[in-house]
């Protein structure tokens, strides 16, 4: 088969490999893109290296369940450009990825990288990626949940921009009502998405932000001038009140219910605790916000113009 020019453009915008390897790889491969992007499987490594320094700011946080329902696994992938984090390539490496966490329970990301799947390990994968679009793609981190007395959901929100992972403890559960519980952890999961609390419940809170919550609520209380010829034990009482709407703000249990906010999230796992005949409870949760603490390129139209002219 003859390989044009085009040919070779083509899989040098791809991979970002050089014109004479490019050639190379679609003569070895008759012309395959696909393949000829394997081939250069090699060539990814140093692709990488080259794109190290660039900021990886976009990306989608992945999920995975087990199939026993007691394992889950978050993980956060990045990447450089929004289009490329929409791509088959991304969003096939995210699922494998996500799939090899929960499988293998590495919570470590470089333990991660180490672990085989069908076409690699998935740091070869990463490479490939990396390879095929042309862009710097990492593995940031990754989250395990294991609790052989428990069930672990996931929710992912806008394609990955954030990821939420939920533990809920089901003694005695059936498996005729394993689909309810899973149907609850999700939406808990989905809520967790929307109102992002820091704490599931009160025992969880620090006391040290315990106490700098109720120092904050007395400093208010002594500055309202319709406070000064109010007793210290009346003073004291709204304090604790004012406190108590501090965890009704920053504990998942006691906030209203995101899909119905006559009831809380407490009042939800109740319910379906009464439903199922199982004794349910949130033990923890882990939330991954995408990109959150990357520092995005602030490059502007003005400034790469200025870069090109003082080339």
């Amino acid at each position: 088969m003859e390989i044009t020019a085009s040919d070779v453009a083509k899989l040098r915008e791809i991979t970002g490999v050089g014109l004479m390897a490019c050639k190379k790889a679609l003569v070895a491969t008759n012309g395959d893109i696909d393949k000829a992007c394997e081939y250069l499987r090699e060539q990814g490594i140093s692709i990488v290296a080259k794109k190290a320094s660039r900021i990886a700011a976009e990306g989608a946080a992945c999920a995975a369940i087990s199939t026993d329902k007691h394992t889950g696994a978050l993980v956060e992938i990045n990447c450089e450009s929004d289009f490329v984090a929409k791509s088959d390539v991304f969003v096939d490496l995210c699922a494998v990825v996500a799939k090899a966490a929960v499988d293998s329970e590495k919570a470590d990301v470089e333990e991660l990288k180490k672990v085989k799947t069908a076409n690699g390990t998935v740091e070869e994968l990463i490479t490939a990626a990396t390879a095929k679009t042309g862009e710097k793609i990492s593995l940031r981190r990754v989250a395990i949940q294991k609790n052989a007395g428990a069930i672990e959901e996931a929710y992912i929100h806008m394609g990955g921009k954030m990821g939420t992972l939920v533990e809920v403890s089901a003694e005695g559960l059936k498996s005729e009502h394993l689909a309810d519980v899973v149907a609850m952890a999700h939406d808990v999961a989905m809520h967790i998405a929307a109102f992002q609390p820091p704490y599931v419940r009160k025992s969880d809170v620090p006391q040290e932000a315990v106490d700098h919550e109720r120092e904050i609520i007395k400093q208010q209380l002594i500055n309202d001038e319709k406070n000064k010829k109010k007793p210290e034990q009346v003073l004291a009482k709204i304090a604790e009140n004012k406190l108590g709407k501090f965890f009704e703000e920053n504990c998942l249990l006691y906030q209203a219910f995101a899909k119905d906010p006559s009831i809380t999230v407490e009042q939800l796992v109740a319910a379906t605790a009464k439903k199922t005949g199982a004794k349910l409870d949130v033990v923890r949760f882990t939330k991954f916000v995408m990109g959150e603490g990357i520092e995005k390129r602030s490059d502007n139209l003005a400034e790469e113009v200025a870069k090109l002219s003082a080339k």
